[in-house]
């Protein structure tokens, strides 16, 4: 697949349910061997999200807004859901979540995710993309 003209291959795919409701997650390599991910949902128009893990980031979520990086990001949903892994994403094959998304004023974002029972949080920084900034090719087969 294709971001802005940046080659990716899908390494594995969370898919996610809450409820009734439910996205997918899709870690990308690139030929430098760079990962982000590419968040699908419908909510109801179809919403593209590329990822950026922030390791180094020592914010948390639970407040009604968060300061990282120079910008001021507000509380836009959380919640718990169940996940079912396939391909290489680096935890179990299925499981729980906790997460609490963020967005700033000029449409960042910034998302917490907790796996299973750790307690630890995972940052990532987060662009909209149009549908246009992403091709899919056919799997060869």
């Amino acid at each position: 697949m294709e971001i802005r003209t940046k080659s990716y291959a899908v390494r594995g795919t969370l898919k996610f349910t809450e409820g009734d409701w439910g996205w997918a997650e899709h870690l990308l390599d690139d030929a430098a061997g760079g990962k982000v991910w590419l968040s699908v949902e419908e909510d109801p128009d179809l919403e593209l999200v590329l990822w950026h893990e922030v390791p180094s980031a020592t914010v948390t979520p639970g407040a009604p807004t968060v300061d990282f990086d120079g910008r001021r990001y507000t509380r836009d949903e959380g919640g718990h859901a169940r996940y079912t892994a396939t391909g290489t994403t680096g935890l179990n094959p299925t499981g729980t979540v906790r997460y609490e998304d963020y967005a700033a004023p000029d449409g960042a974002l910034l998302s917490f995710e907790s796996y299973g029972d750790s307690g630890k949080w995972e940052v990532g920084r987060g662009e909209k993309l149009h549908r246009a900034e992403v091709l899919i090719y056919p799997q060869a087969g």
